[in-house]
């Protein structure tokens, strides 16, 4: 059975991506799981220099699910390029790298550096995060942002350009369609929903930012209704992302149109996750006897349900 997958110029051996923050730069699992076996390793976002990100409390357990308010720590694109990215090369993984900015020149810039380091095979753009206030998230809630951010990477690389788009707008497949207008390979969504949590007893913020980003299994029905939303709304890949803890889940995301998944909440519960996702993947094409995974994009069918929806 076919596995593979197209994003843009990039071949995917099989559509399952470890999703960016919840998996380091990759090396950090090097000795759980092989990296070469996924279809890709999506970087911890990156900005020119290192960033602390914010203080403790930075993780709370939520109810099928966790708020997070890191703040993009990290260690800066050189370091990951003279650090990280030998031993991610020597290992066989597909690196797509997370770049973050404060501003447009600033993206601008981490492209043009990481088209130039042998080893990325493509770019996803963050401009979603939502529990940093300057650039990102700035970017991603305007639909000309948008559309500048994903224009000014593609002028300077040739890798696959991937924006990460938020869910925290009113009309997510607009966004999409700004980020293919702008030139995107693919589209990646959802990052985390704007969040909050207070200790009753203290009554205080949880988490040191007051908010975070909450993922993991709560928010996956909306996720996957984004996806649809998306995939009916432009030509080019979806990534899909949001809760995906088990086969079923991908399987899901992929029918309502998603050409391959990350899985990120889901690493903490179970770093050996994905052996398990891809031997489920496997039963169901053959119990479906479905030869090629792709064939399975978007192949969801709601002529019954529009039909019933009208009569009503």
């Amino acid at each position: 059975m076919d596995l593979s997958l197209q994003i843009g110029s990039l071949r995917l051996r099989n559509p399952l991506m470890a999703a960016s923050g919840c998996y380091g730069y990759g090396v950090e699992y090097a000795e759980a799981v092989d990296l070469a076996a996924l279809g890709a390793v999506v970087s911890k976002g990156l900005f020119l220099g290192p960033r602390e990100g914010h203080p403790p409390e930075r993780i709370v357990e939520t109810p099928s699910g966790m708020l997070n308010a890191i703040g993009l720590q990290g260690i800066g694109v050189f370091r990951y390029i003279r650090e990280k990215l030998p031993e991610l090369r020597r290992l066989g993984a597909t690196n797509i790298v997370n770049i973050c900015g404060s501003t447009l020149d600033e993206y601008v810039e981490l492209a043009r550096i990481l088209s130039d380091a042998e080893g990325v095979h493509a770019l996803e753009l963050n401009i979603s995060c939502p529990n940093i206030k300057e650039g990102g998230i700035t970017f991603g809630c305007s639909l000309h942002g948008t559309f500048d951010v994903v224009n000014g990477v593609r002028k300077v690389t040739p890798l696959p350009v991937i924006p990460k788009l938020t869910p925290n707008v009113t009309d997510v497949a607009s966004f999409a369609k700004a980020a293919e207008d702008g030139g995107a390979d693919a589209v990646s969504l959802v990052n985390t929903f704007l969040a909050m949590a207070i200790d009753v007893e203290t009554r205080r913020p949880k988490l040191s930012n007051i908010v975070g980003g909450l993922s993991g299994p709560a928010i996956r029905p909306i996720a996957v209704r984004m996806v649809y939303e998306c995939r009916r709304a432009v030509k080019i890949p979806v990534i899909g992302m949001g809760g995906i803890a088990t086969a079923t889940d991908v399987l899901e995301f992929m029918i309502a149109g998603a050409t391959a998944v990350q899985v990120g909440t889901a690493n903490f519960v179970d770093p050996f996750i994905w052996s398990k996702l891809l031997s489920g993947i496997d039963d169901y094409m053959q119990r479906h006897h479905i030869n090629r995974l792709a064939d399975l994009v978007g192949s969801i069918d709601t002529s019954t349900r529009e039909k019933q929806w009208v009569s009503s």
